[in-house]
């Protein structure tokens, strides 16, 4: 053997021993260590390279010249390969730019037909060990090196801020790895080398330097092309790339193309826009923490919950916290988030009782959230409005030198308790006496939120316009509007009623007709009620006869182009009372 006797001539028995832990270190991807280093002569490899470096660690670079000259010498390495772990040995020493002129020098367009035909020849003999194949025209561990490059070259790129050169190098291994095998990895490919681990960081590396470039839909294709293919990423990989496209979806801020079909099995839930299937990965993510194939994560569950309440979905989202294991989310916690999925859901009466447990003295009887959320939900019903003031009184005492922002959110549902509390009083002393106390947890939260919070200035106005404070409870309703920016019919409705207490009706009807001009057509059915019984206290039947009519044709307009049942009903009673004008 030719490279036996090389290895045995006198004098180079060192030498040989060196160059076959570079060899090594060259198959498993390690560094390699100065002692290794092998003075020989210069390399036409590194010929246009040495100006770019030799600036910075004369003595290193010597012998990263000489070591790629006794690799090329014994026939291990051609050109590209030999400026492939230059290259790397750049990059590991943080020589980012002298790294990326080398990776630059590589022409991996000259041999990427051999790598192609290099893996696929690799996964046949993978698949039929019994049969015979020509030897391939490269060896793996030379195709790991060189997808290793474009890697690097990637990162390089990165870390110099060109996010899209970046990409589209990242781009080519891919490319090329699908095209040579369009059945996916087989298992356990590559796994003498780092071919694996560079595809593994490629793939995870190319959607965020997508995003860097501001290319969004560049990156949407490649995270459906990251988790569509088979690429061999091990599970937590997987999950991870899961999760971070799940978050783009959810906060990217546009809308994008669903997934093709052809990707879809027959049976498939198909999801049709961004919510959608962010919505279907974290159930997916979830799926599996239940299943112990992933770690537990929270942030899965906060993004779900997100997802799951702006699209509508809390039954979904209850189930899903149902189903977790306790060891992954503590029994308080459930309950506070299930009680307000049930809240949001309207079944009161579950999500009462969930707090009631959580608030014992067996589990957490000082949560402040629990406990407002409780006040809440009792504030709505005469029956529970002694207990919501009980709870929004515990939680006053625990907010005691805390938060003020939660401290005005307490007294803000404990007025709400207390007035709901003095509609049930049995004798008008009391009912005062409850009265006055709301109003002033009601101004006490004002003050502790700086007037800042619509929905304590909302109730405001609506308490004192119930006490007769009329001056007051316009400003107030002013305050609102102001607030909401003129673009809630809520307020204008407020505003309308509280100057109809005041017996100023024309000014009232200006307010509806300046809230009907603000709102869209299908807005206008409350507002355009309330103008017609403003006309009628104004004498102006035949006013509001028309106003009926308008109200009318709108309404069978809404019906012919949606077809809503709640469009019917609403029609049939201003029908109704359209007849009892006559």
């Amino acid at each position: 053997m030719e490279n036996d006797n090389w290895v045995n001539k006198p004098g180079k028995a060192q030498k040989s021993l060196k160059l076959r832990k570079m060899m090594k270190c060259f198959c498993s991807g390690e560094q390699l260590q100065r002692g290794d280093m092998v003075p020989l002569p210069d390399s036409p490899a590194t010929k246009d390279y040495r100006a770019s470096v030799r600036s910075s660690r004369a003595g290193d670079t010597g012998n990263i010249e000489e070591a790629e000259s006794s690799l090329r010498e014994s026939g291990a390495l051609n050109y590209e390969e030999a400026r492939a772990l230059l290259g790397r040995y750049e990059y590991q020493n943080g020589n980012i730019e002298a790294a990326l002129h080398v990776f630059e020098g590589i022409d991996i367009a000259s041999v990427t037909t051999k790598m192609k035909v290099t893996l696929a020849k690799r996964a046949q003999i993978q698949k039929r060990r019994s049969q015979k194949y020509d030897p391939p025209p490269m060896s793996i561990h030379a195709v790991s090196l060189l997808l290793e490059a474009v890697f690097l070259k990637a990162k390089s790129l990165q870390a110099l801020g060109r996010f899209k050169e970046a990409a589209q190098s990242c781009t080519v291994i891919l490319d090329i790895v699908e095209s040579s095998l369009p059945e996916g990895l087989p298992e356990n490919f590559g796994a003498d080398c780092k071919l694996q681990e560079t595809l593994s960081n490629a793939v995870e590396l190319l959607p965020q330097l997508w995003i860097l470039a501001d290319a969004p839909k560049e990156a949407i294709m490649s995270y459906r092309r990251a988790l569509l293919r088979q690429w061999n990423l091990d599970v937590q990989t997987n999950a991870k790339i899961k999760k971070e496209f799940a978050i783009f979806l959810l906060y990217s801020g546009n809308e994008y193309n669903p997934p093709s079909l052809r990707f879809q099995m027959d049976s498939s839930f198909v999801p049709r826009t961004n919510i959608e299937e962010a919505i279907l990965l974290l159930m997916i993510l979830l799926r599996k923490v239940t299943l112990q194939i992933i770690e537990w994560d929270p942030s899965i569950v906060d993004h779900l919950s997100y997802a799951l309440s702006i699209s509508g979905g809390l039954w979904a989202l209850a189930n899903q916290v149902e189903e977790l294991l306790p060891r992954n989310i503590d029994l308080c916690e459930r309950h506070h988030i299930l009680a307000l999925c049930y809240y949001g859901e309207g079944d009161n009466f579950t999500a009462l009782n969930l707090l009631r447990k959580l608030l014992s003295s067996a589990e957490d009887p000082t949560c402040v959230p629990g406990l407002l959320l409780a006040s809440r939900i009792c504030a709505e019903s005469l029956e529970c409005a002694e207990d919501g003031i009980n709870f929004a009184r515990r939680a006053i005492e625990s907010l005691q030198g805390r938060c003020n922002h939660l401290m005005g959110v307490a007294n803000y549902v404990l007025g709400l308790s207390l007035s709901a509390q003095s509609r049930a009083a049995m004798t008008d002393s009391e009912r005062v006496r409850m009265q006055s106390e709301a109003l002033q947890s009601l101004e006490s939260a004002g003050r502790l939120t700086k007037m800042n919070d619509s929905n304590v200035i909302y109730h405001l106005c609506v308490e004192n316009a119930e006490q007769r404070n009329l001056d007051t409870a316009l400003h107030y309703a002013r305050c609102f509007v102001e607030l909401e920016g003129e673009s809630t019919l809520k307020g204008w409705m407020l505003w309308a009623r509280v100057l109809s207490a005041q017996k100023k009706f024309p000014e009232a009807e200006t307010i509806i007709d300046e809230a009907v001009d603000q709102s869209g057509k299908w807005d206008q059915g409350a507002l355009l009620r309330t103008k017609a019984k403003l006309q009628i206290a104004q004498g102006q039947v035949k006013n509001a006869i028309g106003t009926y009519v308008q109200l009318l044709v709108d309404l069978q307009i809404q019906r012919k182009s949606f077809g809503l049942e709640e469009n019917l009903k609403a029609c049939f009673i201003s029908q109704r009372a359209f007849t009892k004008l006559h």
